[in-house]
C-alpha cells in the first residue's frame, strides 16, 4: 500500500525526481563501468601472452624483460649469445623456441627480427593463435610482416617498401635505405602489442647490419642483396627468446636452469607471474578510480537524501491528510524510504541499460585503439554486491527524510504551519 502511495506521489513530482533518477543512474553508471572495464583490462591484460612458458633474456628484472620482449618497451641490458640460445633451445625438454632481435625501428615502431616460429607458436587471448589479414609470413631476406595498427597508422598495404631505421627514435639519421624491405604480410588486429611492431627475419636483421659499426654506417660497402644472400647470416647474437615446453612439469626445472647458467648471465621468467606483478603496481591507479566513483555515488545519493528532505516541508498538508484518514506515522516513514528505493532503482535500470548498450557499441573502438577486449556486460556476483550496496547505502541514507517526515506526522498532525 505505502509503495503505491510513494509511486503516486513521485508522479506528482516528476521534473523534480527525474533529474534525481538521472543524477543515480550517471553515478551508478560511472561506478559499474570502471568496475566492468577494470576487471575487463585486468583480463585483457594477461592475455597479452598465452601459450610462452618461460621468457629468457640477458639477467635483469622480471619486469624490464618482460617490458622490452612483450610490449616493447625499453631496452635489453645485454644480448644473448647465438650459440647459447643454440644450446638452451637443443634442451629435450623443449618443444620450440621464438628468437628475438631487436634494436631498430620505423616511424616510432619497434622493429623485430624473428623466424616463422613467431607465427606458428606466439599466443595471446585465450590462447588464440596469430592471422594474417592479407598476405603471409616473411620468407625472402627483405620481406617484412607489419602489424594492423602500423598497417592502419601509416598507410601501408601489401607490397610497399619500407626503409628501417637504426635505433629507436621516432625520426632517425641512420636509416638503412641501401635495403629497403617489402610488406608480405599485414597481421590481423590483436589489441596486443603484436599491432604495433614490424617484423623480419633474424637473417634480413643481420644483413642490414653487415656495413655498420658501432651504429654507424661504413662508407662504400654496401652491398646488393644477391651478394647478402652469399653471405652467412647467422646472428652473433640475440635480444631474448621464449620457450615452449613439452611438459608444464619442467618449467621451473628449466627456469633453474637457465638461471644458473654458467657460460653467461641469463634470466628465465614465467610470463604470468610478470605480468601480475605489473599489474599490482598499477594497483594505486586502479584504487584511486574506484575510490572516485565512490564518490560520485555518494554524492548523488547524499543529493537524493537532500531533495526528499527538502519537500517534506512542502508536503506537510499531504502528510497531515495521511494522519487524518488512519495512518500511523510509521507508515508515512516508510513511504519516504519508498521513494528514495524507487528512484534508485530507477536510476540502476537506466544505468545497466545504458552501459549494456555502450559497451556493444564501443568494444570495437575499445579493442583497436586500446587493445582493451571488453565482454558484455552481465551481471555476475560482483556486479550484485555493488548493487546490493548502492541500495543498502540508499536506504541508510533516506534514514534522513524519512525521519523528519515521521517526527512531523507524530508532532504535527492536522496542524499545518505557514
Amino acid at each position: 500500500m505505502f509503495v503505491k502511495v510513494a509511486w503516486h506521489s513521485l508522479l506528482n513530482r516528476k521534473y523534480t525526481v527525474l533529474l534525481a533518477l538521472i543524477s543515480v543512474a550517471i553515478s551508478t553508471f560511472v561506478l559499474l563501468g570502471v568496475e566492468h572495464i577494470r576487471h575487463e583490462a585486468k583480463e585483457s591484460f594477461s592475455k597479452t601472452v598465452s601459450g610462452v612458458d618461460l621468457i629468457v633474456g640477458a639477467r635483469t628484472g622480471q619486469l624490464n624483460l618482460l617490458l622490452y620482449s612483450i610490449f616493447r618497451i625499453g631496452n635489453a641490458t645485454n644480448n644473448i649469445s647465438w650459440q647459447s640460445y643454440r644450446e638452451l633451445a637443443a634442451d629435450p625438454k623443449v618443444a620450440w623456441t621464438i628468437p628475438i632481435s631487436l634494436g631498430d625501428s620505423h616511424r616510432g615502431y619497434r622493429v623485430m627480427g624473428t623466424t616463422q616460429d613467431y607465427f606458428t607458436h606466439f599466443r595471446f587471448g585465450q590462447n588464440t593463435p596469430l592471422s594474417f589479414a592479407q598476405g603471409g609470413p616473411f620468407s625472402q631476406l627483405f620481406d617484412v610482416v607489419i602489424g594492423a595498427e602500423v598497417a592502419k597508422k601509416l598507410g601501408y598495404r601489401l607490397h610497399d617498401s619500407i626503409v628501417l631505421a637504426h635505433g629507436l627514435g621516432q625520426a632517425s639519421f641512420s636509416i638503412h635505405d641501401d635495403n629497403p624491405f617489402r610488406v608480405t604480410g599485414i597481421l590481423r588486429a590483436t589489441g596486443t602489442p603484436v599491432d604495433h611492431a614490424l617484423y623480419v627475419s633474424l637473417a634480413g636483421m643481420e644483413a642490414i647490419h653487415l656495413n655498420w659499426k658501432d651504429g654507424v654506417k661504413i662508407p662504400g660497402r654496401q652491398m646488393a642483396a644477391h651478394e647478402l644472400a652469399a653471405r652467412d647470416l647467422t646472428p652473433k647474437s640475440i635480444t631474448a627468446f621464449m620457450v615452449g615446453l613439452k611438459s608444464k612439469m619442467a618449467t621451473f626445472h628449466v627456469q633453474r636452469q637457465v638461471n644458473q647458467y654458467q657460460k653467461e648471465p641469463l634470466l628465465a621468467m614465467l610470463p604470468g607471474i610478470a605480468l601480475t606483478e605489473l599489474w599490482q603496481m598499477m594497483s594505486v591507479m586502479e584504487n584511486t578510480l574506484r575510490l572516485i566513483s565512490i564518490l560520485v555515488l555518494f554524492s548523488s545519493l547524499l543529493g537524493l537524501s537532500t531533495m526528499l528532505l527538502s519537500s517534506i516541508r512542502e508536503r506537510q498538508r499531504e502528510i497531515a491528510v495521511l494522519r487524518a484518514i488512519g495512518a500511523p506515522p510509521f507508515f508515512v516513514f516508510l513511504i519516504i524510504q519508498s521513494e528514495a528505493l524507487l528512484i534508485s532503482l530507477g536510476g540502476i535500470i537506466v544505468a545497466m541499460f545504458a552501459l549494456t548498450m555502450g559497451i556493444l557499441f564501443a568494444q570495437t573502438f575499445l579493442a583497436e585503439n586500446y587493445g582493451i577486449f571488453i565482454n558484455h556486460f552481465a551481471i555476475n556476483h560482483q556486479t550484485l554486491g555493488i548493487l546490493g550496496t548502492i541500495v543498502v547505502s540508499t536506504g541508510v541514507l533516506g534514514l534522513i527524510p524519512s525521519l523528519s517526515a515521521y517526527r512531523m506526522s507524530l508532532h504535527h498532525g492536522l496542524t499545518v504551519r505557514g
